[in-house]
C-alpha cells in the first residue's frame, strides 16, 4: 500500500544519551521494517535553524509519533529536571487537540523506562496507557510492534522476527562500517541521518 508522507511519518520524541542510544535504534529499525519513516529531530543538523521550529514542523507532518519520557526525572541530587520530552509530547497532543484536518487522525506510543514513574511528574497522564521497556531495547521494539499492529494496517509479523532481524543489522553495519575504517569512536557519533539510511540499506537488500 502506498502511502503519502503524512501517513509514513512518525516523530520520535526520546532521550539521546548514550545508554538510550540502542533503544533509539532498535525504535528506527522497527518503524522502518514496518515501511514508515523516522522523523526526529537530529535528522538534520543546521545551526541556523531553529529546534523549537523544527520540531514543530516534524510533529506537524506526522501522523504517528512515538514519546519516550524516560529521562523527565533527574537522577541525581542537585540535577535539574530535563522537561524537553514532556514539552514535546505536549505539543503534539495540542497539534492533534486543536488541529484541523488530518492531523486529528494523529496516533501516539507513550513509553517510559519505568512503570508508574510518570505519575508524579505528569500527573495529567493517568488514565493514558503508557508502555514500559524498563530500559531494554528488545523490549522496546515488542512495545512498538505491538503498538503498529493495534492500527491494524500493517502486516502482523511477530516482535522476535524483528528483534532477530535487528540483531543482523547490527552485525552487517558493525562489519561494513568496519570494512569502510570506521572506529568505536566513529560508532559514537553515527548520526541520525546515517543510521536511517544504513538500516533503509539493509531491510532493501533482506526483503522477501
Amino acid at each position: 500500500m502506498t502511502r503519502n508522507d503524512f501517513e509514513s511519518n512518525v516523530f520520535i520524541n526520546c532521550p539521546f544519551d548514550k545508554e538510550y542510544k540502542p533503544i533509539l535504534e532498535a525504535i528506527i529499525f522497527c518503524l522502518i521494517w514496518f515501511g514508515l519513516k523516522p522523523r526526529i529531530a537530529t535528522e538534520r543538523k543546521d545551526s541556523s535553524e531553529s529546534r523549537l521550529l523544527k520540531i514543530a514542523e516534524l510533529i506537524k507532518e506526522s501522523k504517528y509519533s512515538i514519546h519516550d519520557i524516560s529521562r523527565s526525572q533527574s537522577s541525581s541530587i542537585g540535577e535539574i529536571h530535563r522537561m524537553n520530552m514532556p514539552f514535546e509530547l505536549g505539543l503534539d497532543f495540542g497539534c492533534m487537540t486543536y488541529g484541523k484536518g488530518k492531523l486529528n487522525q494523529k496516533k501516539f506510543l507513550v513509553m517510559e523506562e519505568q512503570q508508574y514513574r510518570y505519575q508524579v511528574a505528569l500527573s495529567d497522564l493517568a488514565g493514558f496507557d503508557i508502555e514500559t521497556h524498563g530500559g531494554y531495547y528488545n523490549i522496546a521494539i515488542r512495545k512498538v510492534r505491538n503498538w503498529i499492529i493495534s492500527l491494524g494496517e500493517f502486516e502482523n509479523v511477530g516482535a522476535s522476527r524483528i528483534s532477530g532481524e535487528f540483531e543482523d543489522y547490527r552485525k552487517w553495519i558493525y562489519e561494513k562500517r568496519d570494512g569502510d575504517g570506521f572506529k568505536d569512536d566513529d560508532f559514537e557519533d553515527y548520526t541520525t541521518r546515517e543510521i536511517v539510511d544504513s538500516m533503509t540499506e539493509w531491510k532493501s537488500r533482506n526483503s522477501t
